[in-house]
C-alpha cells in the first residue's frame, strides 16, 4: 500500500489533498505526530519532563526496596524500570498526549487558563498506560520486534540464554514483559489518583474498553471471527476509542466542558478513530517495516480479526487465495502464502476499498467540528490531525 494511492482517493473527495498529505508528511518527519500553530511541543516537553521525573522516582523506589536484589548474572543491569524506561524513550509517536492537550483547547481550556497541570498529567498517565499495553500486546501477539528493536520479552530471553539460566528462556522472557506492564499500569494509576473526579470517570472507561478490546480480540481469534461487525468493534474497542476518543474527553474534562462541547468532540473522535484503526490495518499488511518497525504482513502472518481480513473473507474470488487466507494465523502459513495474499488484496481492490472507508471517517470527523462553542485555534489543529492520523505512514 503507497502514499500514492493514498493521496489519489483522499484527493478524489476533498479530504486528502495534497496540501494536507503535504501537512501529514511534515508531522512525520519529526518523529511524533504534532500540530503546527498550537504548542504542542510545549505540552509533550511538559508530559516527557513528568514521565522522567516519575522514572527516576520510581528507579530509586525500586532500588530501595528490601530485598529486592535481582541476580546481577540475569538481568545483567536491565531490571525492569530500565526495560521501561528504554520503551518510553524508544521514539513513539506520544499521539495520545497530544489528542489530550487538543481536547483542552479545543475545550475552552487556554480561554479559561483552567486544568493546565491536570492535562500535563493525564498526557503522562497515557503514556505510562501505552506501555502497559504495549507490552502485553507484544506478549499475546508473539511480536519480535517493537519501534525497530526486540520486543521486551524477547529481550529477556536473550538475557535468560546469554546468563544460561535455568528453565524456559520463552516464559522467563513473557514472564518479565508482564512484570514491565504491570508495573506501568501502576504508575499510571499513580499518577490519575490526583485527577479530579469526572476525569477519573472517563479514565476508568478507557481501561476497561482497552482490556474489553483486547478480549474481544483474543476470542475472536480464537473462534475464527472475521465478519465485519465482529473487527469493526474490535477496532473501536482497542484502537479508536484509546487513541483518540476517549484522550480528547480527557481534555476536554480538564478544561471543564459542558455537555455539547463533549458531544461534539466525542463525534469528532470517534470519526478519526475509525481511521486510526484502518490505518492501522493497511499499514499492519502494506507498511514499510523501516518506519513502522514490524515485519510486513504482521497482521496476515498472525490472522489478527482486522477490517481487512474480513473484506478478504468476503470479497477474495481467487480459490488458491481463499485457501491461503484460511491458512492465516496458522502454523501452516507459509511465505508463499503472504506473497499470494499480498497480491490478490490489491488486485481485488481491498486496500482501495479501506482507503475510501478512512476518507469517509475523515469527512464525519471534520463536519462534526462546526459546533459554535468549540475553539477556532483547536477546530484548526484538529482537522490537521485527521490528516495525520489518517494518512500516517508508522
Amino acid at each position: 500500500m503507497n502514499q500514492a494511492r493514498t493521496s489519489t482517493i483522499g484527493s478524489q473527495s476533498g479530504v486528502g489533498s495534497q496540501s494536507a498529505v503535504g501537512d501529514a508528511m511534515m508531522g512525520r518527519s519529526f518523529g511524533r505526530l504534532h500540530p503546527v500553530a498550537f504548542s504542542a511541543d510545549d505540552h509533550l516537553a511538559q508530559v516527557d519532563g513528568l514521565l522522567m521525573e516519575v522514572m527516576s522516582d520510581l528507579a530509586e523506589l525500586w532500588t530501595g526496596l528490601p530485598d529486592n536484589e535481582a541476580p546481577v548474572e540475569i538481568l545483567a543491569g536491565s531490571d525492569l524500570p530500565a526495560l521501561m524506561t528504554a520503551l518510553i524513550d524508544g521514539g513513539g509517536k506520544r499521539l495520545r498526549p497530544v489528542m489530550c492537550s487538543l481536547g483542552w483547547l479545543t475545550a475552552g481550556g487556554r480561554a479559561r487558563g483552567t486544568g493546565v497541570s491536570d492535562v500535563v498529567r493525564v498526557g503522562a498517565a497515557l503514556e505510562l498506560l501505552h506501555v502497559f499495553a504495549l507490552v502485553h500486546d507484544d506478549v499475546m501477539d508473539e511480536s519480535a520486534s517493537r519501534r525497530g528493536r526486540a520486543t521486551i520479552h524477547v529481550q529477556a530471553e536473550r538475557l535468560h540464554g546469554d546468563a544460561a539460566g535455568s528453565g524456559s528462556g520463552r516464559r522467563f522472557g513473557e514472564s518479565i514483559a508482564i512484570l514491565v506492564g504491570d508495573l506501568a499500569h501502576a504508575e499510571a494509576g499513580n499518577l490519575i489518583a490526583g485527577l479530579p473526579q469526572p476525569m477519573r470517570r472517563i479514565w476508568r472507561l478507557l481501561v476497561a474498553e482497552l482490556v474489553a478490546g483486547q478480549r474481544r480480540d483474543l476470542v475472536g481469534s480464537a473462534a475464527g471471527r472475521r465478519d465485519l461487525d465482529f473487527a469493526r468493534s474490535v477496532a473501536r474497542m482497542k484502537s479508536g476509542r484509546y487513541t483518540v476518543e476517549r484522550p480528547l474527553e480527557l481534555g476536554a474534562a480538564a478544561a471543564g466542558a459542558g455537555a455539547a462541547t463533549m458531544d461534539c468532540l466525542a463525534a469528532y473522535g470517534r470519526a478519526v478513530g475509525e481511521a486510526f484503526a484502518l490505518r492501522d490495518d493497511l499499514l499492519g499488511i502494506w507498511g514499510d517495516p523501516d518506519r513502522t518497525g514490524k515485519p510486513a504482513g504482521d497482521d496476515l502472518v498472525s490472522g489478527k480479526p482486522t477490517v481487512i481480513l474480513a473484506l478478504a473473507q468476503e470479497r477474495l474470488r481467487s480459490r488458491s487465495a481463499r485457501a491461503a487466507l484460511h491458512r492465516a494465523g496458522s502454523p501452516e502459513f507459509s511465505g508463499a502464502d503472504l506473497a499470494l495474499l499480498l497480491d490478490q488484496l490489491e488486485a481485488d481492490g481491498i486496500g482501495d476499498e479501506v482507503e475510501r472507508m478512512i476518507v469517509d471517517h475523515v469527512e464525519t470527523a471534520l463536519s462534526a467540528l462546526e459546533g459554535p462553542s468549540l475553539d477556532p485555534e483547536g477546530v484548526a489543529q484538529l482537522s490537521r490531525m485527521a490528516h495525520q492520523i489518517a494518512w500516517r505512514d508508522r
